[in-house]
């Protein structure tokens, strides 16, 4: 029985914990929830979970609220599932408490991958993902070390502008981003689909969970969304993972690991899907790769910087303030012009988001 607590339980991901837990209830328990503000679907979750304490974030003490939940001396793991970086002092702490981790939220390796993972090695914890492709990538992986890795192969299901002739991007609004081919996520997330800006983080967080260098993770295009990774070893052979498009697989993975437990989930029928596609990314239209391929590479603040001019970026476009190629452009220009330290300290990451923000808002 693994007791969890899940930090952003109202969310897509938080949902889909909750469905985990009710499926596998013999499995794992959840002994902490947290929202931001939606105290009405809050109050639903804890009435599912009547053992789970409970928290709001967007109290005036809800950053120490999170820190409390995910230090609960009952619990063995913290599901981050809070978008943005409010996930990243929750983590630490609960690193520090000797709980392993289970991270569904991007910001906390793309700002600090060398912190965290630095942490969780002191501590002797896991930092275990919740992302499909990454999920996908440490199942392949087996317990594998990077020596073995030629390559990362992270799929994409290239959005819903795939085919998007480059001339009708700039006409591109909302309500179309956010009508995503194949998964059902949070608005954040699926405009970061839409511009491949999250494909473009989850390289930079596959570099500091697997301990590969940026030039072993690569990305293809693959539609159906049924291969959610594969891995590339040294003597040329590519093992993938395969599942229906369902965030309960990885988040199951993740709470269970190492052991994998019979669900209600449904199977792949290999008949019915005829033929799995495969593509090139178009990174001329989509610079989003290249800008996340070069923050990772350069590492320092340059990952949190570019972390959070998309943030921002993404928000205006979503307020109608901004057309959809202006997204990318707003982060390149951010990344040109901010302050740069190479081996910052959590303070300084923090500043350079802030720094970051301030500068794309302008």
């Amino acid at each position: 029985m693994k007791k969890i607590v899940v930090l952003g339980a109202t969310g897509s991901i938080g949902q889909s914990a909750r469905k985990v837990a009710r499926d596998i209830p013999e499995h794992l328990q959840i002994v902490g929830l947290s929202a931001h503000a939606n105290a009405d679907e809050l109050a639903v979750a804890a009435r599912e979970f009547p053992a789970a304490k409970t928290a709001l974030s967007s109290g005036p003490d809800g950053a120490q609220r999170l820190i409390e939940l995910a230090t609960l001396p009952e619990a063995d793991m913290v599901l981050i599932a809070i978008v943005g970086t409010a996930g990243l002092k929750p983590a630490l702490a609960a690193i520090e408490a000797g709980k392993d981790i289970a991270v569904a939220s991007k910001e906390i390796l793309v700002m600090a991958g060398e912190i965290v993972m630095a942490a969780a090695a002191r501590q002797g914890v896991k930092v275990l993902p919740v992302d499909s492709e990454h999920n996908a990538i440490f199942q392949c992986l087996d317990g594998r070390g990077s020596r073995h890795v030629q390559r990362l192969i992270l799929t994409c299901s290239g959005g819903p502008f795939r085919q998007t002739p480059r001339e009708e991007l700039p006409g591109v609004t909302p309500e179309m981003a956010l009508k995503h081919p194949t998964w059902s996520m949070g608005r954040k997330i699926t405009i970061d689909s839409a511009t491949l800006f999250n494909k473009g983080l989850e390289m930079i967080e596959a570099r500091w969970l697997f301990d590969v260098p940026m030039e072993k993770v690569d990305v293809t295009i693959h539609p159906q969304s049924i291969i959610h990774s594969m891995v590339e070893f040294v003597d040329g052979s590519v093992l993938a993972q395969l599942s229906h498009s369902d965030m309960c697989f990885p988040i199951q993975y993740a709470v269970t690991w190492p052991e994998r437990v019979a669900n209600s989930l449904r199977p792949l029928d290999f008949a019915a899907l005829g033929k799995l596609e495969f593509e090139a990314p178009r990174r001329e239209d989509f610079p989003a790769l290249d800008l996340a391929r070069r923050a990772g590479e350069t590492g320092g603040t340059l990952p949190a910087v570019l972390n959070a001019a998309n943030e921002v970026a993404v928000q205006a476009f979503l307020d109608h303030r901004i057309p959809f190629p202006k997204i990318w452009e707003t982060v390149a220009r951010v990344m040109d012009e901010s302050p740069f330290v190479a081996h910052p300290g959590l303070d300084e990451l923090l500043e350079a988001d802030r720094l970051a923000r301030e500068l794309a808002a302008k």
